[in-house]
């Protein structure tokens, strides 16, 4: 029970991440869930050697989960929306590719941060320039000179992420660093199904002409099962004893985490222009006051919670082993809370009445949610929950892939069915 409840747990707060994210975008914003879903599963893991290198796997996550904020999919979820069978498979297809894109490349460095070991060390350098080689390769076969476009006319970075998800994936095998492979296989298969099954919802719920933000449903969704995939495979194996922290290496972790990536959202998120066209929505009157009131009480959250990181972070490094798992619950929960704050800011949602229909009224439920969780269920687990399972067959995995593609096929069966010409549908064919 409490292994499942672990799972959920990770699914959630990853969710939760990915939903926020939608109202930043981009790289910055996917690397803000990635850092959530990392946090999450060294909580619930409750390793001492992952917990003194909880700022290192926390960047890793971010890392690895935001590289794919490169990929452009607005055009491919319009094709979903086609009435034409073999336009909206492709739609869901695509989908699949994308969000396990995401996963992958998130849940495999993130992996690999866990599997580093005294042992078996990666090299980082070496892997990070395959990867920039194996994105720029791949993208050029593929987009010039055989010109597979998959969101024309929009960006085609999706085979720059391809390219280096199939560096990081030979790199993993080369190594020997079979458990993040595995939870790098995982995490794509949550995600790229998450990604298709969260837009297959937004779709009924359109067609149900049922008020909602049913984008971010489909985001949360991409999250929840991406997380479910990750924590999955990480609590299935025996990991070895991880590599010695560098106190240096988790330093900058901490400031890339808890600064600079929440500086980045900042100034990327919050424009001038922005706050006005909200301030006419709202019918604000003073436009420019209240902007920079908006500007500086972001300003504000971002220099005290990261203060709030720093203390929580010294927690993590006591020897008592209830104060470190406090530590990070508290890390987690500044960085969900901050960035819960940072929607709201965007939102306009502290002068604005409040309302279930907009998803994001529910954010704040839902990490009050994820704290009771904790508190209530898995506060007392005191080991590692996770045990050595069976290797995965190439059988399993081929009826795995077989399953995924016989419900894509299923899900598109039944939106072509379902509604006439929506407004947002394109065709690729």
């Amino acid at each position: 029970m409490s292994k499942t409840i672990s799972y959920l747990f990770v699914a959630v707060v990853l969710g939760l991440g990915w939903a926020m994210r939608g109202h930043f975008g981009h790289e910055w914003g996917a690397s803000w869930a990635g850092a959530m879903g990392a946090l999450a599963v060294v909580l619930v893991a409750k390793r001492k050697d992952w917990v003194r290198r909880a700022p290192a796997l926390a960047a890793l996550g971010a890392l690895g989960w935001g590289v794919g904020g490169m990929m452009s999919y607005g055009i491919v979820i319009g094709y979903c929306r086609s009435v034409s069978f073999v336009n909206s498979l492709y739609g869901y297809a695509m989908l699949v590719v994308i969000g396990g894109l995401y996963g992958f490349i998130g849940g495999g460095l993130f992996g690999l941060g866990l599997e580093s070991s005294e042992k078996n060390k990666p090299n980082w350098p070496n892997l990070i320039v395959q990867m920039f080689a194996g994105g720029f390769l791949v993208w050029g076969l593929l987009i010039y000179q055989m010109e597979w476009f998959m969101t024309p006319p929009r960006s085609e970075l999706w085979a720059g992420c391809m390219g280096a998800a199939l560096a990081l994936a030979w790199f993993l095998n080369r190594n020997s660093f079979k458990r993040a492979l595995r939870v790098a296989l995982f995490s794509a298969l949550g995600a790229g199904f998450g990604f298709a099954f969260g837009n297959f919802i937004q779709l009924l719920g359109n067609t149900a002409e049922i008020q909602y933000n049913w984008w971010n449903v489909m985001e949360f969704t991409l999250g929840f099962f991406g997380g479910l995939g990750m924590i999955y495979a990480v609590l299935t194996r025996d990991w070895p004893e991880s590599v010695k922290p560098s106190k240096t290496g988790n330093w900058i972790a901490l400031i890339f985490v808890f600064l600079f990536v929440p500086v980045t959202n900042y100034f990327n998120g919050f424009t001038m222009d922005h706050f006005i066209e909200l301030a006419g929505k709202l019918d604000i009157a003073e436009v420019d006051t209240y902007a920079n009131k908006q500007f500086i009480f972001a300003g504000i959250a971002v220099l005290v919670f990261g203060v709030l990181a720093l203390i929580a972070w010294r927690k993590c490094l006591a020897n008592d082993e209830k104060l470190r798992n406090y530590g990070i619950l508290v890390l987690l929960l500044i960085t969900a809370i901050h960035y819960n704050l940072f929607c709201y800011i965007k939102l306009g949602t502290f002068v604005s009445p409040f309302t279930f229909v907009h998803s994001h009224s529910l954010y704040i439920f839902i990490i009050i949610l994820i704290l009771f969780t904790w508190f209530f269920s898995l506060r007392g687990i005191q080991e590692f929950p996770g045990k050595m399972a069976k290797d995965e067959t190439g059988m399993r995995w081929a009826i795995i892939l077989i399953s995924l593609v016989i419900i894509i096929i299923l899900i598109t069966f039944i939106s072509v069915n379902i509604h006439y010409e929506i407004p947002g549908a394109h065709n690729r064919f």
